[in-house]
């Protein structure tokens, strides 16, 4: 792997781990679909959709999310709960 490449993965997974109560908010909040879908695919769309919430704050607002546009986030979330429900279905 290339070295910035390595450097820079070093670093999303560090963030990560700094923003760890976030991720835990993300899955109690919804846990309930985890339980009935296939919860690695779930996994994966939430995954896509939380490295979006962050890449599109810092692009077009040119810095971190806030505490409050994170719960914004959790609640477009809960809004669609059924919507992700209906579309993970194997």
């Amino acid at each position: 792997m290339d070295k910035r490449l390595k450097e820079k993965m070093e670093q999303k997974i560090s963030e990560t781990f700094e923003n760890i109560d976030e991720i835990k908010q993300i899955v109690k909040s919804l846990v309930v679909l985890s339980d009935n879908t296939n919860s690695f695919g779930f996994g994966v769309v939430i995954g896509r959709l939380y490295n979006s919430f962050y890449y599109q704050s810092r692009r077009i607002l040119k810095r971190d999310p806030t505490k409050e546009e994170f719960l914004e986030f959790l609640d477009i979330l809960k809004q669609r709960q059924q919507e992700f429900r209906k579309k993970l279905r194997l």
